[in-house]
Parts: C-alpha cells; sequence; structure tokens
C-alpha cells in the first residue's frame, strides 16, 4: 500500500485559494447589483443637492452640501435629523419621501445582495466557479464516476491542484471529492464556457474520464482548441481508436486495458509513462523521471530506490551517459534520469517523492 503524505503547503494554498474566490465571489456579486448601488448614489447625492438648493430657497440654510447629502442619508434609513427639524414643508417632505425610496431601490436589492453573500451553499455552482478562476497550472478532470473519483484521489495524494466537472449531480463522489477542497463544477463540459469556468486557460493538463468515448473525444478537441498547449489524458475503450488519437491529434489515449487510476494521474502530472501490460494479472509500466533536488531518494542509490519502493531501474543517465541495468551501488544524483519498471501504486509514489 502507498505511504499517505500530508502536505501542508497544499493546504496553505487551498485557504488562499478561498480567500482569492471570496474577493472575486463578492467583486461578480457586486456587478450584478450595480444597477441598485447606482440608482440609490444618485438619489442621495441628488436628493442632497435639492435639499440644498430649497434649503436656501425657503431661508433654512443647512451648513454645506455634504451635510445636505447627509440629511438625505439619514433620513433614507428613518435616522433622527442631526438638526432641528425643518419648518418648511418642501423640506419636511425629504423626511418622509426619503426612506420609500430607500426601500424601493435598495432594500431588496441589498436583501438580496446579503442573502447571496452569506450563504452561498444556494449558490454553489457560481461559488465553485469562483474557486476554480483562482486556480493555476492546474488540472482539470471531466467525470467523476468510479475511475474519475479513484483519479481524484491519486492526483490530491500527489499534492496535485485540480478542478472537476461533473455532469450528474446525484454523484455521491461529489460530496467527497469537495470535502477534500476540490472545487466541483455541476455542468456540460462539452459546453465551452463550462471549460472556461474551470479556467481551461491556464491549466496545465485534461483528464476525459467519463465512459462515453464520443463526448471525451468532443471535449478533448474542444479543450484543445481552447489551449493549444494543454496536455490531454482522455479515456477510450477501444484499443485501436485510443492508439489512432495518440498518433493523430498528440492525446495520451488511454484504453480499457489501462483503466488504473495511476496511471491516469501520472500521465496528467507530465510524466513520461508507457501504456501498462498485465503480466500474470499485475499492470506494470515504464516510466522515465529526472531526479529533482528535493526529491527524497536524492543522493541515494539503485539500491535504496529498489528496496524502499519496489520497482525496478532498468536505465540510468549521468552526464549523457547511459548506463543499462545499474548496480544497487550506483549513486542518484539530481539532474540524473532514470528509467524504472514497476507496477502504477509504486510509480506513483516514486513520483510523488520526486516532487511530481
Amino acid at each position: 500500500m502507498p505511504r499517505k503524505h500530508s502536505h501542508p503547503r497544499a493546504t496553505r494554498r487551498h485557504r488562499w485559494r478561498h480567500v482569492q474566490a471570496s474577493i472575486r465571489d463578492t467583486s461578480i456579486l457586486l456587478k450584478e447589483f450595480r444597477s441598485p448601488l447606482l440608482w440609490f448614489s444618485v438619489a442621495i447625492i441628488g436628493g442632497g443637492m435639492l435639499y440644498d438648493f430649497l434649503s436656501r430657497l425657503v431661508n433654512e440654510p443647512v451648513y454645506s452640501l455634504a451635510e445636505s447629502i447627509y440629511i438625505v442619508l439619514t433620513s433614507t434609513f428613518l435616522q433622527p435629523p442631526n438638526r432641528e427639524f425643518p419648518h418648511h414643508i418642501a423640506l419636511q417632505l425629504f423626511h418622509f419621501f426619503m426612506p420609500i425610496v430607500g426601500i424601493i431601490v435598495l432594500a431588496q436589492g441589498l436583501a438580496d445582495f446579503g442573502s447571496l453573500l452569506f450563504n452561498r451553499k444556494a449558490r454553489n455552482k457560481e461559488w465553485e466557479m469562483a474557486v476554480a478562476s483562482t486556480l493555476n497550472k492546474h488540472i482539470i478532470l471531466v467525470g467523476l464516476g468510479h475511475l474519475g473519483y479513484r483519479v481524484a484521489l491519486k492526483l490530491h495524494e500527489m499534492g496535485e491542484t485540480l478542478a472537476i466537472i461533473e455532469l450528474n449531480s446525484n454523484a455521491d463522489t461529489i460530496n467527497e471529492a469537495r470535502e477534500l477542497g476540490i472545487p466541483v463544477i455541476h455542468d456540460d463540459a462539452t459546453r465551452p464556457s463550462v471549460l472556461e469556468a474551470a479556467n481551461i486557460g491556464r491549466a496545465r493538463a485534461i483528464i476525459m474520464a467519463s465512459q462515453n468515448d464520443a463526448m471525451n473525444l468532443q471535449i478533448a478537441l474542444k479543450a484543445r482548441s481552447l489551449n493549444p498547449k494543454i496536455q490531454v489524458v482522455v479515456r477510450i475503450f477501444d484499443d485501436e481508436f485510443a492508439h489512432a488519437l495518440q498518433e493523430q491529434f498528440g492525446f495520451i489515449a488511454l484504453s480499457a486495458t489501462e483503466m488504473a487510476a495511476p496511471v491516469f494521474a501520472a500521465a496528467a502530472a507530465g510524466v513520461d509513462v508507457t501504456n501498462p501490460i498485465s503480466i500474470e494479472g499485475q499492470l506494470l509500466s515504464l516510466a522515465r523521471l529526472t531526479i529533482s533536488e528535493q526529491a527524497a531518494f536524492a543522493n541515494r542509490t539503485i539500491g535504496f530506490v529498489e528496496d524502499n519502493y519496489h520497482l525496478n531501474v532498468v536505465l540510468l543517465r549521468h552526464d549523457h551517459q547511459s548506463e543499462m541495468h545499474p548496480t544497487d551501488k550506483s549513486p542518484l544524483r539530481p539532474g540524473d534520469v532514470i528509467a524504472v519498471l514497476g507496477g502504477p501504486e509504486q510509480l506513483q509514489l516514486l513520483l510523488h517523492d520526486n516532487g511530481q
């Protein structure tokens, strides 16, 4: 079983994304309610100017235009005036008329704004989109079925930033994914606007994990058109069709015989990994990786990697020199390239400890 890792840095990123999402969500709400706010401002400022003009006309002047605006504003919210109640009927009418203006123009808008601002669960879709809009160099997962959920878990374990699009609102996995802090957008990923809501322009990879080959291909093509540089990993049940997609479009197309979730996760993370082969019921893949400075096995040996990760290192490349089947005592340095053969779980753990 792979070891579990905590990601305090990922937790901090998650909290910061929620702060950013709150700011963005509030700004969107302010834009939606800009008309009531604009008309209210016009009514208060215009009313203040008219009050100032009338007060001078009837010989009950106030000290300044600012005070006139303040008087109108306090009257709107039924606050007592900070000076003697005016004697002239024209000025008195302001204290009775402005509360009506406030109720008509602003009260309903403020009530709706407050309800939507503090009850984001009622606007779940908009909130998830706001969170997704803060992501950068993330992975988009389309489909949260059995395979999709396992892929999401693997990517989460690898510390990857993830956004999910799922059409079926009754999927039990949606709440479980959200509990991990992953934004889940309930919508149709075949619509370009939905992909844009998941911030596809700044995503580095997208995985299509639904059971519909035609829909997976449709989404893959739209994703590539919206972001030509995005890495596309698509689930295709037909082996020949999968290989044809790889050759024609450069997609990483994994067929029904290659449905291991860690393979999908590794492919989306940008790792050079082959399609798995089954040997006596065990899936094995060959992966190539460059040892990073942060790797847990940097400055260790081949034997350390093989003993602790339960896989085989079949090639070591150092300083432009390749060594096939290196010995257990061969050192591993940052910048070296190794090719390893192992099961999906073992490869996923090795890649995680390499910072991928």
